[in-house]
């Protein structure tokens, strides 16, 4: 069987946008969060501390829903990504049509240090991507390196 061929690099070009402004725009609350793509591939996130992120007002650390928010966030995008790339041969539209079918059916969080930091990174790993499941494990780090929290998820993808 003769492969399917590759996005050519304008439609790839135009899928990575469209992922990015699905990332940092369409999904509000990740423009509440103040989530912002560094990077593509692999995809990470990236936010700056700010007081309405805070949780525990007397040590000023990150809240810790902010924090499995921002996981389960990073581990949605990851999966765009890895669709886009499993189904090379699809354009932008296929694709982000492919979203509207992605969800979170779980989401284990697990706390490792308090949420101190200037600025914060997540990123991921897809671990496995089924014809109807994904699976993914995220870690954020601080702007020093910490690692402050890391995550695994299941994700509906069809």
């Amino acid at each position: 069987m003769t492969p399917l061929p590759r996005r050519t690099a304008a439609e790839q070009a135009r899928l990575d946008a469209e992922l990015t402004k699905l990332a940092e725009v369409h999904i509000r609350f990740n423009q509440v969060l103040g989530l912002k793509l560094v990077a593509a591939k692999p995809p990470a996130l990236r936010f700056d501390m700010r007081p309405e992120l805070i949780g525990h007002h007397l040590h000023g650390r990150l809240h810790g829903g902010v924090i499995s928010a921002t996981l389960d966030a990073m581990g949605g995008v990851a999966l765009m990504w890895a669709l886009g790339e499993k189904h090379a041969e699809e354009s932008t539209a296929q694709v982000m049509h492919r979203y509207s079918r992605l969800g979170t059916i779980d989401l284990r969080v697990d706390y490792l240090r308090p949420g101190l930091g200037k600025h914060f990174t997540a990123s991921a790993e897809v671990v496995r991507l089924g014809g109807r499941v994904g699976s993914t494990q995220m870690r954020l780090i601080n702007d020093e390196g910490t690692l402050i929290a890391t995550a695994a998820a299941a994700y509906v993808v069809s």
